[in-house]
Parts: C-alpha cells; structure tokens; sequence
C-alpha cells in the first residue's frame, strides 16, 4: 500500500486574503461573546416574538458604548498574545498569503469568463473571471525550516515555477538551503529566521565525521570535505577558526596550525603542539602532512580490516587537519619555485585527502585565482564568507554565475556558506560569550600549560 505523505497546506487563490479572513474568523465570535456578556440581562429580558424599534429605542447607547470599547481592547489583547507566544502561526499565514500573491500577480494560472445573471432579470448579465487551473504548491514550517513544494506539470509556467529562489529568498526574507527536483515537483528548502539558528560555542559538535555549526547548517567533512573560509578584518574570521579548533579537539584530530603574520593563531603555539608561524617551520609542516597523507593511503590497503569503499573512519584512524591562517599573505611571501610546490602538495591534499582522512581548512582575506589555480578552489566543498565583500569577492568564493543577492548587515560573525550543495545561504558563526578563554580551553583540553599563565 503507497504511504501518505503530508506535503503541507495547500496555496489557494482566495489565500491572498488569508491574513483578513484569519483574523475576522477568529475575533469576532470574541468581540460579540464580550458585548453579549456586558448585555445578557438585556437579551434575556427581550421578547423576541414581539420585537419591535420602541425596543430597541430602549438600548443604553453609553453602556453599550462602553462594551464595545472594552471588547475591542480584548481583542487588541488578544492580537498582542496571539503575535508574542504564536509567532510562528502568524509567519505561516504571512508566508501562504505572499505564496498566493505571487501566482495571481504574475498571472501563473489560468482562468475562463463566465457568465452571471443580474440580480434584476432586465439587466444584462455580467461576466466574472473564474480560476481554471493553479499550480499545486504546498507550504510546511517545520523544526526552523520552511518547505515548500511546486508540482510541475510541463504546463507553461513550468520555467518560472523551476526558479522561484530569488522570489522566495527576498518575498520570505528567508534563506534557501537546498533545491531538489523530484519525480513530479520541485522542492524548495529555506531556513526560516536565520539567526535564531545561531548557536553557541558549547553547543557546536564534531561527531561522525561531521561538524554542527547551526541548527540546521553541517559540516560533513567525511563526505564533503576541505573548508575555504574568507573574510575581512572585524568579520569574526579568527574567532570561527578558533571555535573550530576547540570543536575539533573535543575529538581524537590531530591538528596542524599554520599563522604566517604570527598573530592569534600563533598564540596558541603555548598550549597546542604543530602550531607554526616561521617560513620554513611551515614549509616544512606542509610537506609532512602530505608525505603522512601519502603513507597513510598505502597503509590502510595493508590492514586487515581494509574495505574497499571504506574511509579511515571505518579503520578507527584519526582524522588530520591543516588548518592554514592567512593564505595568500603566505603565498606572497614564496618565491616562485616555493609557489609552485606549496601549490602541487595542496592541490594534492584537497584531491586524495578525503580517503585517507586528511582535511585542510584554508583562511584568507579574499580567494585570489591565483593562489587556488588549477581547480584547488573547486574542491573546497564547505565555504564561508564572513564580513563586507565586494561583489567580486563573492564570485571568487561561489563563482562568478551565482544568482544571488548580497545583503550586508552589520553582525560580528555574519556571512554567507555553501556546505557543498552549491545553494548559497545566510551565516552565523557560532555564538562566543564575552569572557571565553580560547587558551584556557584549548589547554585543559590538551593537557598543556600556557607559559603566559
């Protein structure tokens, strides 16, 4: 027997004044309970049979007056209640009316004049539009995302119904975070209230290969792997790798940290071990990480438990990560021939390294082409945008044929991610307390002692 699924409520034309109709629908039986309450003596004493206007000459126009008044401030109470601990609702019925409008207003129906009698048989009758066909879309608010399904029927509204993001995006003012074509609809998924997703530092998890960073954004570096994080001074850049590193820590990953201009990263060289800050120390560490990776590759093929198709988790390996501050700073300090094999060792990381459990996470101001040649930078599955950046600057992170609007707010910590999907949605870096100890964490949870303390 087929299971039935529930795909949501479904958009009507008449759902334009859903909002009205709602709120009509549910205050006025409480405005008339009110006003019948302030005269139920009255009603009751009234001989209905025998009613006449020297009855109701009778009304007390003050006190009735004055019921209305008092019911109009139980339902204005009732609004302020309904909007404060049932927001939600209220979003729903916003979003379903906007989801009408959008379909009558870009006229993606279809529709018949038919003809209707006057109510005065000499009149000539009239004609009024009636709806003959409207798309089946479907809404659903669930755990913070809005889901919301468009029946394609390879009608002729078919191309506009297969890109609704932008629409979606700016009309909701939410976030997409993944578009999927089934069998006979489009699905399109957006995170709803976007920074009341934001989580905090305690909360983020790195657990079966994947890395919690909002509610509902992950890091799934075991399948997805490599992380390119860009970002402008004040962005949150620094304080997001450093999150990072103590999420990481909490698990059996080791750690190789890289900070050419010998900055916060490099503090941490105090109570972390392979943290580095010098040219040739980091020269150095590039090349064993890889030369690990390599040895690594052919060492698993060797173990009894080696499965074909299996990764390192599934021999009980560690995972290893490169974590590279300041990227092209680095790049532009090498000379050429030093570019150029920085360049082939991680371009072969970001190719072999997923197997073998290998992963590294670059930082820099701006992904220059130049850096990430040869397809490295298309091999960053996870990326963030953190801060202010141009319009280039996004192109160079998603690509330059991304259809996406930008907005700038100004939150520490806000930007932009593609967890390898390829659909860009809004960012919050895990939330930091004032007052966390980035040091003291990280050294309770290596066992060093900071020298500093």
């Amino acid at each position: 027997m087929k299971q039935i699924t529930f795909h949501g409520k479904r958009i009507r034309p008449s759902d334009k004044d859903l909002v009205f109709r709602f709120t009509i629908a549910t205050l006025l039986p409480i405005f008339l309970l009110v006003v019948g309450l302030f005269h139920i003596q009255a009603i009751q004493q009234v001989n209905w049979q025998d009613f006449n206007l020297l009855q109701a000459n009778r009304i007390d126009i003050p006190y009735l007056m004055m019921s209305i008044s008092v019911a109009i401030l139980v339902c204005l109470l009732m609004v302020f209640l309904f909007k404060r601990y049932r927001y939600d609702t209220v979003k729903q019925l916003y979003h379903r009316q906007k989801l009408a409008k959008m379909i009558l207003e870009n006229k993606w129906y279809e529709s018949e004049q038919i003809k209707t009698d006057s109510f005065f048989k000499d009149s000539s009758s009239r004609t009024k539009e009636k709806i003959a066909y409207f798309p089946k879309i479907y809404y659903r608010l669930n755990n913070g995302l809005i889901q919301i399904r468009v029946e394609i029927t390879l009608g002729k509204y078919q191309d506009q119904l297969l890109h609704l993001e932008k629409k979606l995006e700016s009309g909701l003012y939410c976030e997409l975070t993944d578009k999927e074509l089934k069998d006979s609809y489009v699905e399109y998924t957006l995170l709803y209230d976007t920074i009341a997703s934001r989580i905090s530092i305690d909360e983020v998890q790195a657990t079966d290969g994947k890395l919690r960073l909002m509610e509902n954004v992950w890091w799934e570096y075991d399948k997805l792997p490599h992380m390119l994080i860009a970002g402008g001074t004040g962005g949150g850049k620094t304080y997001f790798i450093l999150t990072l590193i103590e999420a990481l820590l909490n698990t059996e990953s080791n750690l190789y940290i890289l900070d050419p201009k010998n900055a916060d990263l490099a503090d941490l060289g105090s109570v972390i071990e392979n943290v580095y800050y010098k040219k040739e120390d980091m020269l150095s560490c590039i090349d064993n990480f890889y030369e690990e990776m390599m040895i690594r590759s052919e060492d698993m093929k060797q173990m009894e438990n080696y499965k074909t198709g299996e990764n390192y988790a599934y021999l009980g390996l560690p995972a290893n990560f490169l974590i590279f501050d300041e990227y092209v700073a680095f790049m532009e300090m090498l000379g050429t021939k030093e570019n150029t094999a920085v360049l082939n060792k991680l371009k072969q990381i970001v190719m072999l390294g997923r197997q073998a459990g290998f992963f590294l996470i670059l930082a820099c101001q701006r992904p220059d082409a130049k850096y990430l040649g040869d397809g490295i930078r298309d091999q960053f599955n996870f990326r963030v945008a953190l801060g202010r950046m141009s319009e280039m600057g996004y192109g160079m992170m998603f690509g330059s044929d991304v259809q996406k609007d930008f907005f700038l707010k100004q939150i520490k910590g806000r930007g932009y991610v593609d967890v390898g999907t390829s659909v860009i949605s809004e960012f919050y870096t895990p939330l930091v307390p004032k007052g966390h100890d980035f040091l003291k964490n990280i050294s309770d949870l290596t066992g060093m002692v900071n020298e500093d303390s």
